[in-house]
């Protein structure tokens, strides 16, 4: 799901488990809680609400009601509060969250831009290589063919593309290869199908980092679609 103000692919994934371990985003998250809150805990720190937006990189639980929750993923969005985890969002954030929930591109850059008023697009060669990434997530572009695009030399390259996005170039593109993985299993591809089809080594490479990134397997993700 592109929005109408920058090149990241962004994405809305159900999720029908009642826990998720430990596990970390690698992007600003935002959790919306079905039939309840959703309550995120990190070494006695809790976080509870109905929409919660989620600092990236910090490695926490979350236990959700019966029902489960869904889950707004914002590439390239610096989390913008002070908060060590998480804050909940209320008033008109909440309800363009909930809005962009409902794949309205309008409304994800209009919370993009209540969120970071100041927030700008990524030069045009960094948005350029973001598409390229998108557009075949079976291909990791190599750092010289980024370092090409950006007219950079390679360690420049990087560094440009990370100031950017936010992301390292490594973690930008294995975040790009998880998304495409996680919607082809949602579409109801095979487990095996969406790892060799994202570029993963194996199915037990897709399994490690699903499980790292969003704290269940795979194989629970999918079963819990049923029941979302």
């Amino acid at each position: 799901m592109p929005d109408a103000i920058t090149p990241y692919l962004d994405s809305c994934f159900p999720v029908g488990s009642r826990r998720l371990a430990t596990h970390a985003n690698l992007v600003t998250a935002v959790l919306i809680g079905r039939t309840g809150p959703v309550m995120l805990e990190r070494e006695g720190q809790c976080v509870e609400g109905d929409i919660l937006l989620v600092r990236p990189e910090i490695a926490h639980t979350v236990a959700f009601a019966e029902q489960g929750a869904d889950v707004l993923y914002l590439n390239g969005l610096v989390f913008p509060f002070d908060a060590p985890l998480a804050i909940a969002l209320k008033g008109a954030s909440a309800y363009l969250a909930l809005d962009a929930l409902c794949n309205d591109s309008c409304s994800v850059a209009e919370l993009r831009s209540k969120l970071t008023p100041r927030m700008h697009a990524p030069p045009p060669a960094v948005a350029a290589a973001i598409q390229a990434i998108h557009g075949d997530p079976m291909w990791r572009m190599p750092q010289t063919e980024l370092a090409h695009r950006l007219g950079m030399e390679r360690t420049r390259a990087l560094r440009a593309f990370k100031a950017a996005t936010g992301q390292s170039f490594r973690e930008f593109k294995l975040w790009s290869a998880l998304q495409y993985a996680t919607q082809q299993l949602a579409e109801g591809a095979l487990v095996r199908t969406a790892a060799m089809d994202a570029g993963f080594a194996d199915t037990a490479h897709l399994s490690r980092v699903f499980h790292r990134v969003f704290g269940l397997t795979p194989t629970a993700a999918i079963a819990g679609l049923s029941v979302s």
